[in-house]
Formats: structure tokens, C-alpha cells, sequence
């Protein structure tokens, strides 16, 4: 079984860093929630500047409310046009789909 996430990726005339600094700041927004040290345990992120992509991990609460608060950051910063946000199942490194 794989790890929810959503895939955020980036229309070319977004600097990646800005993008990953909203993601930063939607990450400050869940610790008034859920408090800094949950955020640091259950909240994860991964950026390929070579596709201009972020994801981020959905799988906890904490996920679902970091990806909720940088997807309307993201939208109120850059505008709906500049990325495009896709759910995708993450395969955990060594797991296989056989029997």
C-alpha cells in the first residue's frame, strides 16, 4: 500500500524557491494547529527542481492540513494558473506489488 501525497507542479516562470517558501509558511500555519514537534514528526516534503515539482506528504492529519493551507497560499500567491495539484499514491523504497 502506498503513502498519500499531493504533487504540486509548477508552470516554468515560478521560481521553485518562492514556492518552497510558501510551503514553509503553510508548515508554520499547521504548527499553531498541531503544535511544532507534530509538525516536525508527521509532516514531510520532497522538491525535483528538474520537473519543477513539490510533494507533499497527505497520509496524517497534519499532511492533509499543510497541503489545504499551501494549495490556497499557493493560489492567493502565484494564481490557480501557475501550478497544477494532482493526488498520487507514493510506493515506499523496497515494497513490491507481487505476492
Amino acid at each position: 500500500m502506498g503513502t498519500n501525497a499531493y504533487r504540486y507542479r509548477f508552470s516554468e516562470d515560478i521560481d521553485l524557491q518562492d514556492a518552497e517558501d510558501t510551503l514553509r509558511l503553510a508548515l508554520l500555519a499547521a504548527e499553531g494547529i498541531f503544535g511544532r514537534t507534530r509538525v516536525r514528526m508527521d509532516a514531510w516534503y520532497a522538491v525535483d527542481e528538474s520537473i519543477n515539482v513539490i510533494i507533499v506528504d497527505a497520509s496524517t492529519p497534519v499532511g492533509m492540513v499543510a497541503n489545504l493551507v499551501f494549495g490556497a497560499f499557493l493560489a492567493r500567491e502565484f494564481g490557480v494558473n501557475a501550478f497544477d495539484v494532482r493526488r498520487v499514491q507514493l510506493v515506499a523504497e523496497g515494497q513490491c506489488g507481487g505476492h
